[in-house]
């Protein structure tokens, strides 16, 4: 079948809305038509080649839509089922998987890193070449054919634009705090990052109770949009914001603090920004070989714990209907993480918008006129 994508072909260039070929499922896949797709860092790390990936690709990771037909052997998922995307899928037999780390699953990582399904092959192509798959899913496309393991079923009550943002932002910010972190109720939070991902991080720990949420962004609409969200103190980021964040937390440090940029600076920031006993979680991406400086002495005699966070340390399969229930009982407001809407025409305009700081979470919606 015929569809309309947007195809990242050289780093450094705008996405090009193209024409594809999209191939049908095959045995263990799914047809899914893409009703919305969030608009997020991890794939403008693509142009910029902070991620590195064979291209040309059809990039999107963060998504949801319904499924239209299925290959053989699909047994979760049928026709008419609205779905999460999942861009980590999980074996379910590998080590990761049994010891309670899917989101770590082995299986599937050779074949997502190469753009392919699991069995080495593409479903897109174009100009007479195969297209490459991003995360599993190319989101970023009208219809895309995905393992079945990347679909997961979710209440039709919940609008697919929503149900994307659970697919990444939501599950990866508050999976941060409520599996990796372990945030106890009262206790202090520091949270770099006022977008899609630090405001769910921000969610989450409002939703663990926690007693101080402290924000810190370079941007003041974000740090308004924080205060919505239950921040208790917002401050802007810069050399002075470690004297700052000391000062509300008694001269010690805040009990957890959490970087959702992908920025080495700022993750040496948030490690003087814990108090002895503290736990810093990187959930931001990061360029693949970045590093960090800290001091071990430090790390021996405060007793500082480093975690990194991937996909909130969550269990897709069950979590994203978790946080569907939630929104749906209306104890997550995550209409508020939208800024804006565009067609997938204007992708190029909502990626501007997004590194800009314009927008907290652009999201792609496949019904919007262009």
């Amino acid at each position: 079948m015929k569809v309309q994508a947007a195809v990242l072909e050289e780093l450094g260039k705008p996405f090009a809305i193209q024409t594809l070929d999209l191939h049908p499922p095959k045995e263990g896949e799914v047809l899914v038509k893409v009703g919305a797709s969030g608009v997020c860092h991890s794939d403008w790390h693509l142009v910029t080649g902070d991620t590195r990936h064979p291209l040309p690709v059809v990039p999107g990771h963060e998504g949801a839509g319904i499924v239209e037909s299925t290959g053989p052997n699909v047994n979760l998922v049928g026709p008419g089922d609205h779905v999460i995307l999942n861009w980590a899928p999980s074996c379910d037999n590998c080590f990761y998987c049994v010891t309670g780390s899917p989101q770590l699953c082995e299986t599937y990582v050779q074949s997502i890193w190469a753009g392919t399904m699991l069995d080495g092959t593409v479903r897109f192509s174009g100009k007479g070449k195969d297209v490459f798959h991003f995360s599993a899913l190319s989101c970023f496309s009208e219809w895309i054919v995905v393992p079945q393991k990347c679909c997961v079923p979710v209440h039709k009550e919940v609008p697919l634009p929503i149900a994307a943002l659970i697919g990444c932002a939501v599950t990866t910010g508050i999976g941060a705090v409520i599996h990796t972190a372990n945030v106890k109720p009262g206790s202090s939070c520091v949270i770099f990052g006022a977008g899609g991902v630090g405001l769910s991080i921000l969610m989450g720990a409002v939703l663990s109770g926690a007693g101080l949420t402290i924000v810190v962004d370079r941007l003041k609409h974000k740090l308004e949009i924080a205060k919505s969200f239950g921040a208790t103190e917002v401050l802007i980021s810069g050399g002075q914001v470690i004297e700052e964040i000391l000062r509300l937390t008694h001269g010690r440090g805040a009990d957890y603090v959490f970087e959702a940029i992908g920025n080495e600076g700022i993750q040496e920031q948030c490690v003087s920004a814990a108090r002895k006993g503290g736990t810093i979680v990187f959930a931001g991406i990061a360029p693949q070989e970045s590093s960090i400086r800290i001091s071990s002495s430090m790390m021996t005699r405060q007793e500082k714990t480093i975690k990194g966070t991937y996909y909130g340390s969550s269990k897709p399969s069950q979590d994203f209907p978790f946080f569907a229930d939630l929104y749906l009982k209306k104890k997550l407001d995550l209409e508020k993480l939208v800024t804006k809407t565009y067609p997938l025409a204007k992708i190029n305009e909502a990626f501007a918008d997004m590194v800009n700081g314009k927008v907290s979470r652009g999201m792609i919606v496949f019904n919007e006129k262009k």
